[in-house]
């Protein structure tokens, strides 16, 4: 589980890569304040060693909220993300970016 920051130059962007290490998933995706928690538009590509990797870029100077969804069914949080923030909704915390 990680998360990469890669700030670009020539835009007020910032490439975020995911990894969600989880061999026996099928599917991962990445939910969040950035796509209005669909859950079709940042699907990870699951690599031969198991782990699932996917990128976004995001505008700089914005924080967002979001969380994993293994398989369709279960949320969960990443261990790298920069800080928690509780959401009422889903009786539970979101992971927040720090951009």
């Amino acid at each position: 589980m990680s998360i990469s920051k890669q700030f670009l130059k020539s835009k007020p962007e910032c490439k975020v890569t995911f990894v969600w290490n989880a061999k026996e998933a099928k599917s991962v995706t990445v939910a969040g304040d950035f796509n209005n928690w669909e859950t079709t538009q940042l699907p990870l590509k699951k690599l031969k060693n198991g782990t699932f990797k996917g990128s976004i870029n995001l505008p700089i100077e914005n924080s967002f909220q979001f969380k994993y969804l293994v398989d369709n069914n279960s949320w969960v949080n990443d261990d790298s993300a920069d800080n928690y923030i509780w959401n009422d909704f889903a009786g539970g915390e979101n992971g927040v970016l720090e951009l």
